[in-house]
């Protein structure tokens, strides 16, 4: 037969039951993907100033533009 679960005595060990208390819990469920199906996913970048400077002369929506550019370059449009 089992013996019941005492309660801590010390401090340490009513701290420690506390915080397993307050952070055990259900495990959350893994995202079914990383990617949306459809969409646009933030990267870091590095491109050579004149390109980026060439994309920004015209504004706002220089990202756009680069993106334009880029789906063109890889046969995508």
């Amino acid at each position: 037969m089992k013996s019941p679960t005492r309660r801590p005595t010390n401090a340490l060990d009513r701290a420690e039951a506390a915080f397993k208390s307050a952070t055990s819990g259900p495990e959350p469920e893994a995202p079914k993907s990383n990617r949306a199906p459809e969409g646009k996913e933030q990267v870091s970048l590095r491109l050579d100033r004149a390109v980026l400077e060439h994309f920004q002369d015209d504004g706002p929506g220089w990202q756009d533009r680069i993106n334009a550019a880029l789906r063109t370059a890889a046969g995508l449009d």
